[in-house]
């Protein structure tokens, strides 16, 4: 092998091991994430998950009469699909009428009863009258013979005369009683014909408003508007199956779309940054790229357990301020609450934060050599942190720790 020769292969081995080097520390390089220090706006948000609703509806109820009757559970039978978009007396529903139609044949029973006391006492009052009057003629014509009788014996002995007076005294004295008696007796059978009419009435009426009453189990629309159902005490949408009750009556809504909000619920830590008349961007799971601005209108004091867990959750009302004809009571919403807001600032993620002895550095790259500085810490979200001191814009910092870079020094704060 000659000299050049050998020179060429030893050149190549050389330019080999340059490449080498230079695109093996180039890969390792991209294998270290870098960002840069940017000023702008900080944005602190408390992200949480809601429901939209109507802060204004009409409820459509079952019938709230049926208390006086004794029917306090009614069942739902059958229902419209929630969401369906109805006129004024539209059909709504039907509720279980078994029970309202159970008393209707009762009182259908009490009433013959009634009617058949009210026919007897009718009867025994005819026939007990038509008695005493009968007895009243008869002694109006006992007197009318004994008075005939009266005249012809003028030549009686005094005797026989006296005794034909004392009788007709006698007559017309019971006459006088008679007549007291069939009025007395007359008042009372007007009084007991008085008394099983009244009640013959009574349960007439009684009928009545228990039709009326059967005809409420079938619901109909009081308005325009679209059917939404409503919640029971638990949470959970009263659907077919489900009962309503006089002091709860309604079994749906009609809410007013043009007056929506979205209610949620907050944690115990993010309920402290949370405050009336924030701005909040709300979003909705079922259309990505509808955004909505709205405002913080009510915070609770008083935090509250939701079911099957012991954490403490606070309700947060937040008013949509614009009209949107796609949203819906129900939906999910996604709500951003602004908390807080700093213009002008630097920021980094926090991903290029690390911490050594309560000290906060950063990796700095510094021309071709890596830099430890300590920085100081402003306010931070879910994903960025306000650099105070120790960076400023546009420097390049690593979001993972170089390696070999462990034990060396961290620079300090001026």
């Amino acid at each position: 092998m000659n000299k050049k020769k050998l020179a060429l292969i030893i050149g190549g081995i050389v330019l080999l091991i340059i490449v080498y080097s230079f695109f093996g520390q180039s890969n390792n390089e991209n294998v270290l994430l870098t960002t840069k220090v940017v000023k702008g706006t900080f944005l602190d948000e408390v992200i949480i998950s809601g429901e939209a609703q109507s802060t204004s509806s009409k409820e459509i109820n079952g019938p709230i009469n049926a208390r006086r009757f004794n029917i306090y559970q009614l069942k739902i039978q059958d229902l419209v699909a929630e969401g369906t978009v109805v006129k004024k007396g539209d059909y709504i529903g039907k509720l279980d009428a078994s029970e309202v139609n159970s008393k209707i044949n009762d009182a259908q029973l009490n009433l013959e009863s009634a009617e058949s006391k009210y026919t007897q006492q009718q009867l025994d009052t005819t026939l007990t009258l038509k008695q005493e009057r009968t007895a009243i003629k008869d002694l109006l014509f006992n007197i009318e013979e004994n008075q005939l009788e009266l005249k012809r014996s003028i030549y009686e002995p005094p005797a026989t005369i006296r005794q034909l007076e004392i009788k007709i005294e006698k007559f017309e004295r019971d006459l006088k009683e008679k007549k007291e008696d069939y009025s007395i007796k007359k008042r009372q059978a007007n009084a007991k014909m008085i008394e099983v009419g009244t009640e013959v009435s009574k349960i007439k009426k009684q009928i009545e408003q228990l039709t009326d009453l059967q005809k409420e189990f079938t619901v109909y629309s009081e308005d325009d508007g679209m059917v939404t159902y409503v919640k029971d005490w638990n949470g959970t949408k009263k659907k077919v199956g489900a009962t309503i009750s006089p002091w709860e009556p309604a079994l749906a809504s009609l809410p007013d779309l043009s007056k929506m909000e979205s209610k949620t619920y907050s944690n115990e830590i993010d309920i402290r940054k949370i405050k009336k008349d924030l701005k909040v961007k709300i979003g909705f799971d079922a259309f990505p790229d509808i955004e909505i601005s709205g405002i913080v209108t009510d915070v609770a004091n008083v935090g509250e357990n939701k079911r099957g867990s012991d954490i403490k959750l606070f309700q947060v009302l937040i008013k949509l301020n614009e009209k949107n004809k796609n949203i819906r009571p129900g939906m999910t919403t996604s709500n951003r609450i602004l908390t807080h807001q700093e213009n002008n600032v630097l920021m980094v993620p926090l991903e290029a934060i690390f911490s050594k002895d309560s000290i906060s550095y950063t990796y700095v790259k510094s021309g071709y050599s890596v830099e430890k500085k300590q920085v100081e810490l402003g306010l931070a979200n879910n994903e960025v942190v306000i650099i105070e001191k120790g960076l400023k814009e546009n420097d390049v910092v690593y979001l993972t720790a170089p390696t070999d870079m462990e034990e060396k020094s961290i620079t300090p704060l001026k």
